[in-house]
């Protein structure tokens, strides 16, 4: 599970198997990276979580994105404990 940062200053949350891939697809791929992205590069890496399967990732997820921007700053900032 990430955050991504962008240009604009939004937020992003997705899940990914690769990290690294997935941050370069939404920086450069038009066709793999998250349409909702395309307008708002670069995004840069602003936090993650590692699970061990992708069900209690995509549940965190899921509670991540009901937060509000505030709280998820608070949680890249540290101020948040990890699950």
């Amino acid at each position: 599970m990430y955050i991504v940062k962008c240009a604009d200053g939004s937020l992003y949350t997705g899940i990914t198997k690769d990290l690294q891939r997935r941050v370069r697809e939404h920086n450069f791929d038009n066709r793999l990276g998250a349409k909702s992205l395309r307008y708002r590069r670069p995004v840069s890496l602003v936090y993650n979580e590692e699970f061990e399967n992708q069900t209690k990732a995509a549940k965190r997820e899921k509670s991540i994105k009901k937060w509000t921007r505030k709280y998820k700053l608070k949680l890249i900032e540290g101020f948040i404990l990890k699950n």
